[in-house]
Order: C-alpha cells, then sequence, then structure tokens
C-alpha cells in the first residue's frame, strides 16, 4: 500500500510508535516514515515514567527526551523532529546552541525552530548544518517566509502547519495547507504556473516545486488525512489514535480501513470560516513577510509552560 503523502506518527511515547508501525506494516505499507514531538508529548510522558518525582531537574528532564527520541529511532530510521526548547524570550543564540545539541542525539535528526522572528533567524544559520521542521505554523505568509529564510538549505526542510488548532477556534484550517501548497507549486521553481497548472493543483494532482515539505500537523480526524492525501501534502503527522480510527473506522463513518480520497473527493467542514488563498510571491527578503500570529505566540507559551510545570 502506497499513499500520496508520508505517513508519520505525533506523540511522545516510543510504544506508541511501535504500535502504529505495526498498524502500517500488518496493512501492507512499509511502516511509520518518521516521528514528530513537541515538549508537551515528551514531558507528560516523562513525568509518566517519573511518578515519585514532583518535578524534575532540567538536565534530567532533557536526558529523558534524548532517551525517548532514541527509542523511536528504533522504529523509524526517517526523520524524527526534536523541539528547541523556551519560550518567546529565547535568543537565536540559544535556539542554535540546542540545536546543535540535538541534531547529535540521532542520525535522523530534524530540528524544530518555532515561526517566529528569532526561530527563523536561527533557522536560516541553522537549515546549512542540519535538517529543519518549522512548527507552529498557522498562515500561508508564516509558510513564505520560511520558503524564503530555508533558501540557502544543505538539508532537508519542513514547514508545519497546525490545522487542528485553527479548527478549534472556528477557521478551516485544512485551507491553510491547501494555500501554501498551492503557492509553493506556484512560487517555488521562482516563476509562476499557467492557469493550466493551478487547474491541476485544484484536483490535488502533485506539480510542486521547491525545497519547503509541507508537513499536515494538529491532524486530529479522519477527514483531515484525508484532505491532506487528496491536496497531496508532503508528510502527515498522525497521533495513534486518528491512526486507529483510519485504520478501524466506526460502523458508521462511511469510511474503509485506510481509505484513500477519490479524485471526486470533497472535504466538507461545516460550520468552519474559509481561509482565503493570498497571491503573493516568494522574492522578498523574509523579514519583509509578517509572519506575527497569536496562536504561534500562544502555542509557544504553552509547550513553555508544560515544560516548566513539570521541569525545575
Amino acid at each position: 500500500m502506497q499513499f500520496p503523502s508520508k505517513i508519520f506518527i505525533d506523540g511522545g511515547d516510543p510504544e506508541e510508535t511501535r504500535e502504529a508501525d505495526t498498524i502500517l506494516k500488518k496493512a501492507g505499507h512499509v511502516g511509520v516514515e518518521g516521528q514528530t514531538t513537541n515538549p508537551t508529548l515528551i514531558i507528560k510522558n516523562v513525568k509518566l515514567k517519573m511518578k515519585n518525582e514532583e518535578r524534575i531537574p532540567h538536565g534530567k528532564a532533557v536526558a529523558e527526551y534524548r532517551r525517548i527520541v532514541t527509542e523511536m529511532a528504533r522504529e523509524t530510521k526517517g526523520p524524527i523532529s526534536i523541539q528547541v526548547l523556551g519560550g518567546a524570550d529565547m535568543t537565536v543564540e540559544d535556539m542554535l546552541h540546542q540545536a546543535r545539541d540535538r541534531a547529535t542525539w540521532i542520525p535522523n535528526a530534524v530540528v524544530k525552530f518555532p515561526c517566529t522572528k528569532n526561530g527563523l533567524a536561527a533557522t536560516e544559520i541553522f537549515c546549512q548544518e542540519g535538517p529543519v521542521n518549522i512548527t507552529l505554523t498557522f498562515s500561508q505568509e508564516q509558510a513564505a517566509a520560511v520558503y524564503v529564510a530555508t533558501k540557502a538549505h544543505n538539508y532537508d526542510v519542513f514547514v508545519s502547519p497546525f490545522v487542528g488548532r485553527l479548527d478549534t477556534r472556528g477557521e478551516k484550517g485544512m485551507d491553510v495547507v491547501a494555500n501554501i501548497l498551492e503557492m509553493y507549486r506556484k512560487f517555488g521553481d521562482g516563476s509562476a504556473s499557467t492557469h493550466g497548472e493551478l487547474d491541476s493543483i485544484n484536483r490535488g494532482e502533485s506539480t510542486r516545486g521547491g525545497h519547503v515539505k509541507v508537513l499536515t500537523a494538529s491532524v486530529r480526524t479522519i477527514e483531515h488525512v484525508m484532505f491532506a492525501l487528496w491536496l497531496k501534502s508532503d508528510v502527515i503527522s498522525i497521533p495513534l489514535k486518528v491512526l486507529k480510527d483510519w485504520a478501524q473506522p466506526s460502523p458508521d463513518s462511511g469510511h474503509t480501513p485506510f481509505q484513500t480520497p477519490g479524485e471526486d473527493y470533497f472535504y466538507d467542514a461545516p460550520g468552519l470560516t474559509e481561509i482565503p488563498y493570498r497571491e503573493m510571491t516568494l522574492d522578498k527578503e523574509w523579514k519583509e513577510y509578517d509572519i506575527t500570529h497569536d496562536l504561534t505566540d500562544h502555542g509557544l507559551a504553552k509547550f513553555w509552560e508544560d515544560w516548566k510545570a513539570r521541569v525545575e
């Protein structure tokens, strides 16, 4: 079984990685092709294994993070995203120091930087040293900045639009994935596409150029997975629960196990406000794009608060 997108698992527990890999392989797929992690998922798993400690020393928590991703690397040889840790005041130097350390943890490490001004400044440097994944991305303009900031890359570059968090506040999060893919396919090779090429994009046919891989993240439903497959998102990172739902849907869901969308697939998201495509090119300096987004700020703060609540 070959899907149009690579399938990553999103989680903080190597046992989940192992279970997901087994589920996919039993269905005839190649298995888990990579992994995404974040500080909240990791520290919750660490805390469960250290029940007698109210708060964990920072060094011990980071060592556990390393141990966990090392175990994950035994389950998949695909890219494993490891996030830099800190709040809104994290400097470029702080991020680079952490990134260079994390890159040594496992051979398939990808360092996650937040889509903030300092995060992209650090990414612009580190993408010449190792693979990167720009996380907490919520807008097409942020993705444009990611593209430009990483033009001098020597390694893989991923951008992670978080669809579920946009859905939660009433916006159609999958529109951001569609918009980013259209923009990259239209301008990713440095030139505009013809209208015929854009028609093929809207039909979900792959015509994409450019160096940044779109990783659909914050996936919460089978429909998120289906639409991401139809769009041919480069990667979909799926929590184990959603993967299980996709593998064994309920009798009344209307889905078959590991169903993929047909050419006439339509993504229906009633009650969610559409996020329109914006005409923008990829030929400015990355700092000229407006990368501010309240969900990026909130997400970064929440990751850091969750970490600090359990780590001293």
